[in-house]
């Protein structure tokens, strides 16, 4: 007679892609109960904490406007060269266009704030066992953004006087518009390079992609990060170099995170559990 090893299947690996197409985005009880949340404080540190560098380079930009111009001149003149320069001509057909412009301007100034953060808000509630190497990815994408902030500064096409660009966001009054009144000595105006518009709409992708395997949801996965490039495009926004090395950005982000988190699984258990704990103890 067969053992009852022999005749019962082994069990099958967890596979938590499926398990979240399976819950609708949700994960099992199971699983989300043995992946803790963070605490919401530790989380608005690090919001304090990002919110602090980006203003620190913000405060240096009437220092640089001067290279940042003359960096957006020599975006442009390379586009040119290369004929990849679809920027001035989505702009003057969007400009001619004032109540799209408008609802395109909308969703520029808004839509990369509820959507990232939403589905940030959503990655913590319900999912606590993908949170933690998206919440990463995202922190990693903004680090790597201020840094060339900081190091190259470029001004968006808008600001190239003579260029032919028109600033359409301001010319429709758009709801939530950083680039006049109150809101625009907040902003970062010279910080076009890489756009983080695309980075985190790139990201935002990433997290449907991962919780989700229904076909609609994976679809609006790849619509969202194309329509966010049509908008900081045509908008006056960013140059096409911008759009692609914000691609870049959230690309790097997500690699690093993972060779980190790499090497944290191979080292041994006994270190990790100690790290764990004096984590814990902070």
């Amino acid at each position: 007679m067969s053992s009852r090893a022999e005749i019962e299947p082994a069990p099958r690996a967890l596979d938590l892609a499926s398990l979240g197409g399976a819950t609708v985005g949700r994960a099992p009880a199971h699983i989300a109960a043995a992946a803790k949340r963070t605490p919401l404080w530790a989380e608005a540190l690090v919001v304090v904490w990002l919110c602090w560098v980006y203003d620190a380079i913000s405060n240096l930009a009437p220092l640089r406007l001067h290279a940042a111009l003359a960096h957006a001149l020599g975006i442009l003149r390379l586009e040119r060269s290369l004929h990849l320069d679809p920027e001035l001509t989505l702009n003057r057909w969007l400009a001619a266009h004032h109540t799209l412009g408008l609802i395109v301007s909308d969703y520029y100034d808004n839509a990369h704030f509820i959507v990232t953060l939403g589905l940030l808000g959503w990655l913590w509630y319900y999912r606590a066992d993908l949170y933690r190497p998206l919440r990463n990815t995202l922190v990693a994408i903004n680090v790597l953004g201020f840094l060339v902030f900081w190091l190259y500064p470029v001004a968006p096409p808008r600001m190239l006087v003579g260029a032919g660009f028109d600033d359409v966001v301001a010319a429709t009054h758009a709801f939530g518009s950083w680039h006049a009144g109150a809101l625009a000595s907040a902003a970062n105006q010279l910080a076009a390079m890489p756009s983080l518009h695309m980075a985190w709409a790139a990201w935002c992708a990433l997290v449907l992609w991962r919780a989700f395997r229904q076909v609609w949801v994976r679809a609006l996965a790849v619509l969202y990060p194309c329509l966010t490039a049509l908008a900081v495009l045509s908008t006056g926004n960013h140059f096409l170099a911008d759009v692609l090395a914000g691609v870049a950005t959230a690309a790097l982000a997500a690699l690093l995170v993972e060779l980190v988190g790499g090497l944290r699984r191979s080292a041994s258990p006994r270190r990790v559990a100690h790290v764990t704990n004096l984590l814990r103890s902070l």
